[in-house]
Protein backbone atom coordinates (compact mmCIF):
# COMPACT_ATOMS: atom_id res chain seq x y z
CA UNK A 1 0.00 0.00 0.00
CA UNK A 2 2.79 2.43 0.93
CA UNK A 3 4.60 1.77 -2.35
CA UNK A 4 1.39 2.41 -4.32
CA UNK A 5 0.82 5.67 -2.44
CA UNK A 6 4.39 6.81 -3.10
CA UNK A 7 4.01 6.04 -6.81
CA UNK A 8 0.75 7.99 -6.88
CA UNK A 9 2.36 11.01 -5.17
CA UNK A 10 5.29 10.96 -7.59
CA UNK A 11 2.86 10.85 -10.50
CA UNK A 12 0.95 13.79 -9.00
CA UNK A 13 4.21 15.75 -8.74
CA UNK A 14 5.05 15.06 -12.39
CA UNK A 15 1.57 16.02 -13.56
CA UNK A 16 1.62 19.27 -11.56
CA UNK A 17 4.99 20.20 -13.06
CA UNK A 18 3.65 19.34 -16.50
CA UNK A 19 0.69 21.69 -16.11
CA UNK A 20 2.46 24.53 -14.27
CA UNK A 21 5.94 24.33 -15.80
CA UNK A 22 7.78 24.65 -12.47
CA UNK A 23 7.31 24.61 -8.69
CA UNK A 24 9.19 24.60 -5.39
CA UNK A 25 8.98 21.74 -2.88
CA UNK A 26 6.92 23.92 -0.53
CA UNK A 27 4.44 24.75 -3.28
CA UNK A 28 4.07 21.07 -4.16
CA UNK A 29 3.61 20.15 -0.51
CA UNK A 30 0.83 22.69 -0.10
CA UNK A 31 -1.00 21.80 -3.31
CA UNK A 32 -0.73 18.02 -2.88
CA UNK A 33 -1.30 18.16 0.90
CA UNK A 34 1.83 16.15 1.63
CA UNK A 35 4.53 17.07 4.15
CA UNK A 36 7.50 19.05 2.76
CA UNK A 37 9.86 16.32 3.99
CA UNK A 38 7.98 13.64 2.02
CA UNK A 39 7.83 15.86 -1.08
CA UNK A 40 11.60 16.40 -0.93
CA UNK A 41 12.18 12.64 -0.69
CA UNK A 42 9.97 12.09 -3.75
CA UNK A 43 11.75 14.87 -5.65
CA UNK A 44 15.12 13.34 -4.82
CA UNK A 45 13.93 9.99 -6.19
CA UNK A 46 12.55 11.64 -9.33
CA UNK A 47 15.81 13.51 -9.78
CA UNK A 48 17.75 10.23 -9.49
CA UNK A 49 15.44 8.72 -12.12
CA UNK A 50 16.21 11.79 -14.31
CA UNK A 51 12.51 12.70 -14.52
CA UNK A 52 12.91 16.15 -12.93
CA UNK A 53 15.65 18.73 -12.71
CA UNK A 54 16.03 21.92 -10.72
CA UNK A 55 17.53 25.37 -10.77
CA UNK A 56 18.44 27.50 -7.75
CA UNK A 57 16.42 30.66 -7.23
CA UNK A 58 17.57 33.35 -4.82
CA UNK A 59 14.89 34.62 -2.41
CA UNK A 60 16.06 38.04 -1.19
CA UNK A 61 13.24 38.40 1.35
CA UNK A 62 14.07 35.06 2.97
CA UNK A 63 17.82 35.27 2.56
CA UNK A 64 18.13 31.68 1.37
CA UNK A 65 17.99 30.01 -2.06
CA UNK A 66 15.22 27.66 -3.13
CA UNK A 67 15.24 24.80 -5.58
CA UNK A 68 12.74 25.32 -8.41
CA UNK A 69 11.81 22.02 -10.04
CA UNK A 70 10.65 21.28 -13.57
CA UNK A 71 10.20 18.25 -15.79
CA UNK A 72 13.16 16.91 -17.70
CA UNK A 73 12.66 15.66 -21.24
CA UNK A 74 12.60 12.16 -19.76
CA UNK A 75 9.85 13.19 -17.35
CA UNK A 76 7.72 14.54 -20.15
CA UNK A 77 8.20 11.35 -22.18
CA UNK A 78 7.35 9.29 -19.09
CA UNK A 79 4.03 11.09 -18.71
CA UNK A 80 3.32 10.81 -22.42
CA UNK A 81 3.82 7.06 -22.30
CA UNK A 82 1.61 6.82 -19.20
CA UNK A 83 -1.17 8.80 -20.90
CA UNK A 84 -1.00 6.95 -24.20
CA UNK A 85 -2.90 3.66 -24.16
CA UNK A 86 -1.04 2.37 -27.19
CA UNK A 87 2.20 0.47 -26.90
CA UNK A 88 5.32 2.65 -26.95
CA UNK A 89 6.41 0.98 -30.18
CA UNK A 90 3.31 2.04 -32.12
CA UNK A 91 4.46 5.66 -32.45
CA UNK A 92 7.79 4.55 -33.83
CA UNK A 93 6.03 2.13 -36.17
CA UNK A 94 3.73 4.91 -37.45
CA UNK A 95 6.68 7.19 -38.18
CA UNK A 96 8.58 4.35 -39.87
CA UNK A 97 5.54 3.52 -41.99
CA UNK A 98 5.09 7.16 -43.04
CA UNK A 99 8.80 7.43 -43.87
CA UNK A 100 8.51 4.32 -46.04
CA UNK A 101 5.46 5.80 -47.78
CA UNK A 102 7.35 9.05 -48.35
CA UNK A 103 10.19 7.13 -49.99
CA UNK A 104 7.70 5.18 -52.12
CA UNK A 105 5.16 7.78 -53.24
CA UNK A 106 6.81 11.06 -52.24
CA UNK A 107 6.54 13.33 -49.22
CA UNK A 108 3.84 15.55 -50.77
CA UNK A 109 1.62 12.53 -51.37
CA UNK A 110 2.03 11.51 -47.72
CA UNK A 111 1.00 15.02 -46.65
CA UNK A 112 -2.11 14.66 -48.80
CA UNK A 113 -2.90 11.31 -47.16
CA UNK A 114 -2.49 12.83 -43.70
CA UNK A 115 -4.83 15.68 -44.62
CA UNK A 116 -7.49 13.18 -45.76
CA UNK A 117 -7.09 11.27 -42.50
CA UNK A 118 -7.65 14.45 -40.46
CA UNK A 119 -10.70 15.35 -42.53
CA UNK A 120 -12.14 11.90 -41.79
CA UNK A 121 -11.29 12.34 -38.09
CA UNK A 122 -13.05 15.70 -38.04
CA UNK A 123 -16.25 14.12 -39.43
CA UNK A 124 -16.09 11.38 -36.78
CA UNK A 125 -15.55 13.89 -33.96
CA UNK A 126 -18.30 16.17 -35.28
CA UNK A 127 -20.87 13.37 -35.03
CA UNK A 128 -19.78 12.41 -31.50
CA UNK A 129 -19.55 15.99 -30.19
CA UNK A 130 -23.14 16.71 -31.21
CA UNK A 131 -25.05 20.00 -31.14
CA UNK A 132 -25.23 21.03 -27.48
CA UNK A 133 -23.99 24.25 -25.94
CA UNK A 134 -20.41 25.28 -26.69
CA UNK A 135 -19.31 24.26 -23.20
CA UNK A 136 -20.94 20.83 -23.58
CA UNK A 137 -19.30 20.28 -26.96
CA UNK A 138 -15.84 21.33 -25.75
CA UNK A 139 -16.24 19.07 -22.69
CA UNK A 140 -17.14 16.12 -24.94
CA UNK A 141 -14.18 16.87 -27.21
CA UNK A 142 -11.87 16.85 -24.19
CA UNK A 143 -13.15 13.41 -23.15
CA UNK A 144 -12.62 12.08 -26.68
CA UNK A 145 -9.05 13.37 -26.69
CA UNK A 146 -8.36 11.85 -23.27
CA UNK A 147 -9.61 8.48 -24.53
CA UNK A 148 -7.01 8.70 -27.32
CA UNK A 149 -4.09 9.32 -24.96
CA UNK A 150 -3.98 13.12 -24.74
CA UNK A 151 -3.73 14.74 -21.29
CA UNK A 152 -6.34 17.41 -21.99
CA UNK A 153 -8.45 19.92 -20.06
CA UNK A 154 -10.35 23.14 -20.66
CA UNK A 155 -11.55 26.19 -18.77
CA UNK A 156 -13.71 29.20 -19.51
CA UNK A 157 -12.13 32.63 -20.00
CA UNK A 158 -13.73 36.03 -19.71
CA UNK A 159 -15.98 36.95 -22.62
CA UNK A 160 -14.84 39.71 -24.96
CA UNK A 161 -16.71 42.96 -25.63
CA UNK A 162 -19.20 41.13 -27.87
CA UNK A 163 -20.24 38.82 -25.02
CA UNK A 164 -19.17 35.67 -26.93
CA UNK A 165 -18.37 32.56 -24.89
CA UNK A 166 -14.68 31.68 -24.84
CA UNK A 167 -12.75 28.62 -23.67
CA UNK A 168 -9.10 27.67 -23.48
CA UNK A 169 -8.56 24.05 -24.56
CA UNK A 170 -5.18 22.65 -23.46
CA UNK A 171 -3.31 19.42 -24.25
CA UNK A 172 -0.37 18.87 -21.91
CA UNK A 173 0.81 15.77 -23.77
CA UNK A 174 0.51 14.75 -27.39
CA UNK A 175 -0.36 11.19 -28.37
CA UNK A 176 1.01 11.77 -31.87
CA UNK A 177 4.20 13.63 -30.90
CA UNK A 178 6.41 11.13 -32.76
CA UNK A 179 4.49 11.72 -35.99
CA UNK A 180 4.36 15.51 -35.44
CA UNK A 181 8.15 15.71 -35.09
CA UNK A 182 8.68 14.01 -38.46
CA UNK A 183 5.61 15.47 -40.21
CA UNK A 184 4.87 18.85 -38.54
CA UNK A 185 2.07 19.51 -41.03
CA UNK A 186 -0.18 17.34 -38.85
CA UNK A 187 -0.28 20.17 -36.29
CA UNK A 188 -1.89 22.44 -38.88
CA UNK A 189 -4.36 19.68 -39.73
CA UNK A 190 -5.28 19.39 -36.04
CA UNK A 191 -6.12 23.09 -35.90
CA UNK A 192 -8.24 22.74 -39.05
CA UNK A 193 -9.92 19.69 -37.51
CA UNK A 194 -10.93 21.56 -34.35
CA UNK A 195 -12.32 24.41 -36.47
CA UNK A 196 -14.37 21.90 -38.50
CA UNK A 197 -15.70 20.24 -35.34
CA UNK A 198 -16.88 23.63 -34.01
CA UNK A 199 -18.02 25.42 -37.19
CA UNK A 200 -19.84 28.18 -35.29
CA UNK A 201 -16.60 29.19 -33.54
CA UNK A 202 -13.19 30.59 -34.29
CA UNK A 203 -10.29 28.44 -33.09
CA UNK A 204 -6.81 29.89 -32.62
CA UNK A 205 -3.62 28.16 -31.54
CA UNK A 206 -2.08 29.78 -28.46
CA UNK A 207 0.72 27.32 -27.56
CA UNK A 208 2.55 24.49 -29.31
CA UNK A 209 4.55 21.56 -27.93
CA UNK A 210 6.30 21.11 -31.26
CA UNK A 211 7.72 24.65 -30.90
CA UNK A 212 9.20 23.90 -27.49
CA UNK A 213 6.38 25.15 -25.27
CA UNK A 214 5.12 22.99 -22.41
CA UNK A 215 1.64 22.43 -23.85
CA UNK A 216 -0.56 22.79 -26.93
CA UNK A 217 -3.28 25.38 -26.39
CA UNK A 218 -6.28 26.61 -28.36
CA UNK A 219 -8.63 29.54 -27.82
CA UNK A 220 -12.19 28.60 -28.82
CA UNK A 221 -14.53 31.55 -29.24
CA UNK A 222 -18.21 31.55 -30.15
CA UNK A 223 -18.95 33.40 -33.39
CA UNK A 224 -21.93 35.67 -32.83
CA UNK A 225 -24.22 36.62 -35.76
CA UNK A 226 -23.61 40.06 -37.21
CA UNK A 227 -26.25 42.62 -36.23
Amino acid sequence: MATTQQTSTKQDILQYLLKHSQATALELAEVLEVSPQAIRRHLKDLETEELVLYSVSEQPSMGRPQHVYQLSRGGRLHLQKSANRLSDGYGEFAVSLLDTLAETVGREQVKSILRKQWERKAQEYRKRVGNGSLQERVATLIELRKAEGFMAEFHAVESDASGAERFIFVEHTCAISDVAESFPSVCGHELEMFAAILPDCTVERTHSLIHGEHRCGYLVQESLPQS
